[in-house]
């Protein structure tokens, strides 16, 4: 068995649906891994890290850098990718990040908690009406995909009447992130949906800076005019595209993946109503075991060693974050769940200068959402096997069925 062979086969359905003993058997191999002949469809690799180390290392270390295709300009995702704190290099990077860093105030952040609270109830009224007669409904469109795209658009200023044409845009984008999603019609969908993004976002941030409201485009829009941060329009379309999108995809699958490892621990779901802390704990041991978004590149600033691997300069490095988050070394018995683990960080929002900026929300709304959500149906159950998404890239759920009794 290969490094080459084993990423081989991780693109096989089986492996799609569960990738982790095939990450096992790369960790065997050593933490980080030389490739040669990559993957059809894929961005050729120099080599393949699993172990938690190395890949602490390298997200930290400033030097590795985000490589991208020769050719992003010549497409609008890329250009919009390119163009967002998410996907460049200091010092662009950094600029681009100061003006995020500098409105998601404590204060911003603190208005956060209600408006979870206010729609999770929302939320769960439907899901009681909907499922009181006993009928099998869908936790993922019911609430899990319902809670970050309500959030996220009033949090940002995005009208909920448009939520529904949005998501329709986020699918061909998504699809081309995959690992082995750069296809020519699949670049193609995605130009297409991201220029409509496009156009929209540069028509709400007209009407916002005409009309501003207490929201966080507004607030953006607000700093960006006052000279506080420098950035164009076209760079703040390219920021809240980006960012929506993470934020959004991040909680549907935490809370899609999560829910059935909960339902496997009766003791913890019957501890969970009104138990916050416990509810944290829950949310950190579910993006430890199903991070979202599975892998990140990095590439080498010059020739460099890597325990003992030679990676050529500006050789890409694949980044199993899904691995390193239950590396052995780390982290004991890493494949059950257990929130009572001693309180080990793990690489799901990446770490260093690119560490989700995000996150915290992501984190509040599983940290409201799990108490209220088994206090009002405590005897919620599976009502039949949830269904994956098949991304290797971004890892969750497309429908986890249930009934709430």
């Amino acid at each position: 068995m290969t490094p080459d062979s084993v990423l081989a086969e991780l693109f096989t359905e089986q492996s799609r649906a569960n990738p982790y003993p095939l990450y096992r058997s790369l960790q065997e191999l050593g933490p980080i891994l030389p490739l040669q002949q990559g993957v059809p469809g894929a961005t050729p690799f120099a080599a393949l890290a699993t172990g938690y180390d190395v890949i602490d290392s390298v997200l930290r270390d400033s030097r590795f850098y985000k490589k991208a295709r020769p050719d992003w300009r010549d497409h609008v995702l890329t250009s919009t990718f390119e163009t967002s704190m998410m996907f460049s290099n200091p010092p662009m990077h950094n600029r681009l990040r100061g003006l995020f860093s500098g409105t998601f105030t404590p204060r911003r952040l603190s208005s956060v908690d209600p408006m979870i609270t206010r729609i999770v109830g929302d939320l769960l009224d439907v899901m009681q009406a909907k499922g009181s007669d006993g009928g099998v409904i869908d936790f993922v469109d019911e609430f899990a995909a319902q809670l970050p795209a309500l959030l996220m658009a009033e949090f940002v200023g995005i009208p909920t009447s448009d939520l529904d044409w949005y998501r329709d845009r986020v699918r061909p984008i998504d699809a081309y992130l995959d690992l082995n999603g750069k296809t020519d019609n699949a670049l193609q969908l995605a130009n297409d949906a991201t220029a409509e993004l496009r156009d929209y976002y540069l028509e709400l941030i007209a009407a916002k800076r005409a009309h501003p409201r207490p929201d966080l485009l507004s607030a953006l829009i607000q700093a960006i005019d006052s000279g506080q941060h420098q950035m164009t329009d076209p760079e703040l379309v390219s920021n809240m595209i980006v960012l929506f999108n993470a934020s959004f995809l991040t909680t549907i699958y935490m809370l899609g993946s999560g829910l059935p490892l909960l339902l496997a621990r009766p003791d913890v779901v019957a501890a969970l109503p009104g138990n916050e802390d416990l509810a944290a704990d829950c949310v950190n041991e579910i993006l430890r075991m199903e991070s979202p978004v599975q892998f990140l590149t990095r590439a080498a600033p010059e020739d460099i060693e890597l325990d003992g691997v030679p990676i050529p300069k500006d050789g890409i490095i694949l980044l199993v974050l899904a691995a390193a988050n239950r590396d052995p070394a780390r982290f004991v018995e890493p494949d059950t769940f257990d929130p009572a683990r001693p309180k080990l960080t793990s690489l799901t929002f990446g770490a260093g200068g690119h560490f989700c900026v995000g996150a915290a929300v992501s984190r509040a709304e599983g940290r409201i959402a799990l108490p209220m959500l088994f206090e009002r149906f405590p005897e919620l159950a599976l009502a039949g096997p949830p269904v994956g998404t098949g991304s290797l890239f971004l890892r969750g759920m497309n429908s986890v069925p249930v009934t709430v009794r």
